[in-house]
């Protein structure tokens, strides 16, 4: 029989995994500040609701890998403190899964960003 807890620790726990992430991983940080950045363009821009939706999901996508990949290293580094070929490619791999999220979260806000700014500069 496995441990129990109430609904509110689970959102506890849950909050506490963010804070954490939040304050070892700069890469997460970088990709708020970026995120915040992408929301604020968005407000000034008055995208629409179709692609709020589309920002909205890319941003929590990106941020989503980086805490699996955080994840997935310190696993990596509970079960194999040593350096192990087969460790440095689970921790690469997962590495790789977040530049991937990122690069198609810069052709999202590219292809939502670019052809207003183009059209306020042509007017």
């Amino acid at each position: 029989m496995g441990l129990r807890h109430s609904t509110t620790k689970s959102f506890k726990y849950a909050f506490d995994g963010i804070k954490t992430a939040y304050k070892n991983e700069p890469n997460l940080r970088i990709h708020t500040i970026f995120a915040f950045l992408a929301i604020s363009t968005a407000g000034i821009l008055g995208i629409s609701t179709i692609e709020w939706l589309l920002l909205t999901f890319t941003i929590f996508y990106v941020i989503t890998f980086e805490l699996l990949n955080t994840v997935l290293e310190a696993l990596v580094n509970l079960v194999s403190p040593e350096i192990s070929p087969h460790a440095k490619i689970a921790k690469d791999v997962s590495a790789a899964c977040v530049l991937l999220a990122a690069t198609m979260s810069v052709i999202v806000g590219l292809s939502i960003f670019l052809p207003k700014i183009i059209y306020l500069l042509d007017k």
